[in-house]
């Protein structure tokens, strides 16, 4: 669909777990996006932000290996790239901050990350 394409986007896809990072990846590149990563820890998602020049929104696994993902949350808010968090997580463990921060459980498909992306990128 026209309204979900990604296309010449740049998206960072921050995921612990190989199979859901798989179909996201692939999600994104059929909507026409570059996926950086995806990256499994929160030492490379950072590591990954602070070097790469050019992001134009990243999809956030909450947990990566154990560690809460905000710090990497931050970097890229700071930058003023538009995220959203993907959990199985309830709501409430995501930190005031990030108020307004679109929020989607796992796994997900047919197309909603990247019409969401493309929501949260518009705004």
């Amino acid at each position: 669909m026209r309204e979900q394409s990604l296309s010449g986007l740049r998206i960072l896809v921050a995921e612990d777990e190989f199979m859901i990072a798989s179909d996201l990846a692939r999600e994104l590149a059929d909507a026409g996006a570059t996926v950086l990563g995806p990256t499994a820890s929160l030492e490379k998602t950072l590591q990954l932000i602070q070097t790469e020049a050019a992001i134009d929104a990243s999809i956030l696994d909450i947990n990566l290996q154990g560690d809460m993902i905000f710090p990497a949350a931050d970097l890229l808010q700071e930058r003023g790239v538009p995220f959203l968090f993907a959990t199985g997580y309830d709501g409430s463990v995501i930190p005031r901050r990030f108020e307004g921060v679109g929020r989607f459980d796992k796994p997900a498909g047919n197309g909603v990350i990247a019409l969401a992306l493309r929501e949260a990128i518009a705004r």
